[in-house]
């Protein structure tokens, strides 16, 4: 039987080639390898935390759902489910809430960092969210989790709670491990020293950007004011990072690209990025248009994969009950 891998994205706007290379690009990865039983998620629940509209929501999820099937990923292949329709998720949050130390939450760095930026919304949900997300994996008995370098604390405290749970209540949970993925770090547009945020669309490269909008945004990307093209991130980070999302697009290296380039102005290297991004996305785009001109049968598919997911967490989340003491 294959290990089983879980993992999902926020609806919390249009994504971006810094989402694109960071995630679904290792998403349709993953399945296609055949080598894991892939469970990819809508995580709305994890969305909420943050200001949000709920019209605007319900719109989010929905092109999110789109993203996922334009990308290529497949419901024969993965079971694909919207969060919220899982009830289990938040059943088991709760639990594991009542053997989570305070403290353990109290020093979760991405807490931290969240809190400074939307100091006037510090919510509950926000400083929990980790448990939620220990939930999310621990209910697929998921042997696998691909993560960045930013998740590893969150993954180390599920791996921490399965472990609590199985001492005090016996043999349930596995303990996951994380399969570290190659993220590029894609930087904003506009300011190299921050990363790519809808928060500045400007600065943004949105998957289903036009092509003369990408055309656009590219020719006014930051560089520097030299001439020669050489891949210095340290001292020349704009030039740097147009660098860095050519090669993540051609699976060569940045230090190639730009020998490649070697006596070619910055101008030529923008106008064959645009090109190369706008061609990349392209089919993407047209299955995106066309999945969002029928949205009923985008949820018919997101709608199936939750009854399977359901199925799967019901049964876990009813031992887990059993094992608490609670009565049938």
């Amino acid at each position: 039987m294959k290990p089983v891998l879980v993992s999902g994205i926020q609806p919390s706007g249009k994504l971006h080639i810094g989402n694109y290379l960071g995630a679904l690009k290792n998403f349709t990865g993953l399945q296609n390898s055949e080598d894991y039983q892939c469970y990819f998620f809508i995580a709305d629940l994890h969305s909420i935390t943050e200001a949000f509209d709920p019209k605007e929501k319900r719109k989010q999820i929905i092109e999110l759902c789109a993203d996922y099937l334009a990308a290529g990923l497949d419901p024969k292949k993965s079971v694909l489910f919207i969060q919220s329709k899982v009830a289990a998720h938040s059943e088991l949050s709760w639990i594991l809430n009542t053997i989570t130390p305070m403290g353990e939450l109290e020093r979760m760095t991405q807490f931290k960092d969240k809190s400074l930026r939307q100091e006037e919304n510090i919510n509950a949900g926000l400083f929990d969210y980790p448990v939620l997300m220990a939930a999310d994996i621990i209910l697929y008995d998921a042997r696998t989790v691909p993560v960045g370098d930013d998740q590893l604390q969150h993954l180390e405290l599920t791996r921490t709670l399965a472990r609590k749970f199985n001492a005090k209540f016996g043999q349930t949970f596995i303990e996951p491990k994380g399969l570290l993925t190659k993220t590029p770090r894609v930087m904003s547009l506009k300011d190299p020293t921050k990363k790519m945020s809808k928060s500045q669309p400007e600065g943004c490269l949105f998957l289903d950007d036009e092509p003369e909008a990408i055309k656009a945004k590219v020719s006014r990307a930051v560089t520097d004011s030299g001439t020669a093209i050489a891949y210095d991130p340290e001292h020349r980070p704009g030039l740097a990072n147009l660098l860095e999302i050519y090669a993540a697009l051609t699976h060569l290296e940045p230090r190639a690209i730009a020998a490649e380039f070697d006596g070619e102005s910055y101008a030529e290297l923008k106008r064959k990025l645009a090109a190369l991004v706008a061609g990349h996305f392209a089919e993407f785009r047209m299955k995106k248009k066309k999945l969002l001109a029928s949205p009923a049968t985008v949820m018919k598919v997101f709608d199936a994969g939750s009854k399977k997911a359901t199925k799967i967490a019901d049964a876990k989340i009813a031992e887990v009950k059993k094992k608490v003491g609670f009565v049938a």
